[in-house]
């Protein structure tokens, strides 16, 4: 339910034969669905639901082509930014399953106004889930919170390659600690590249992907 196979909208895959492949290559690994989620920024990656719908089609039409058989919706990653919340006000926001959102943090700090805008998408009646949230350095020494973020009502979404120490040896630890306090509501490739999934498929028997095997996440199949 994270993921960049819409090709040339964003910073993962540049091309429509590449996409192909890593679809391709989820359907190897045993996928079923895949709900794909571009990058929204405002100053960088300016997509707006008509060029990511417009994209899922063409790749749709591909797969066809094809003979490749996998479900595939589109949403978004929204990054907390200065636009976000426009967005927001104008009904601009692309969602899967019941409502939900997706929606990630600048990696330096905690936005100033990252409480607000929870809020509002709650109050516009959006179910918020914070990607990635191992990856935010700023809370590694402050673990409470991510206990916090849960109680609010926000739902928690771990990078399955952060299990691996692709990203760093500190975000392992966090991700891992996350899985052991049964923190996790969501998990995703966030795959951007071909490599992403062989990384992923070199760990797909390791301790803390069967245990979340094992783990009340919530399944595509239910979203």
């Amino acid at each position: 339910m994270h993921s960049h196979l819409i090709p040339g909208i964003d910073d993962g895959s540049p091309t429509m034969e590449t996409s192909i492949e890593m679809i391709r290559e989820f359907v190897a690994m045993g996928y079923k669905k895949i709900i794909t989620t571009p990058h929204v920024m405002s100053d960088y990656y300016k997509n707006t639901p008509e060029i990511i719908l417009g994209g899922l089609k063409q790749v749709k039409e591909e797969l066809i082509k094809h003979n490749i058989s996998i479900e595939i919706e589109a949403a978004a990653e929204y990054n907390l930014d200065d636009g976000l919340e426009t967005l927001i006000d104008n009904k601009q926001i692309l969602t899967f399953g019941d409502n939900y959102v997706l929606f990630e943090l600048p990696f330096m700090q905690e936005p100033r106004n990252f409480q607000e805008i929870v809020f509002k998408f709650q109050t516009n009646g959006y179910k918020p889930i914070l990607a990635h949230p191992e990856r935010y350095s700023f809370w590694h020494k402050n673990f409470e919170k991510f206990e916090e973020l849960k109680a609010k009502g926000i739902l928690l979404q771990l990078n399955l390659m952060s299990l691996t120490g692709h990203y760093n040896l500190d975000t392992k630890k966090i991700a891992e600690k996350m899985v052991d306090a049964n923190l996790i509501d969501l998990v995703g490739t966030d795959c951007h590249r071909m490599d992403h999934l062989n990384i992923i498929k070199s760990f797909a028997d390791t301790k803390y992907f069967n245990m979340l095997a094992n783990n009340p996440i919530l399944q595509n199949n239910r979203l």
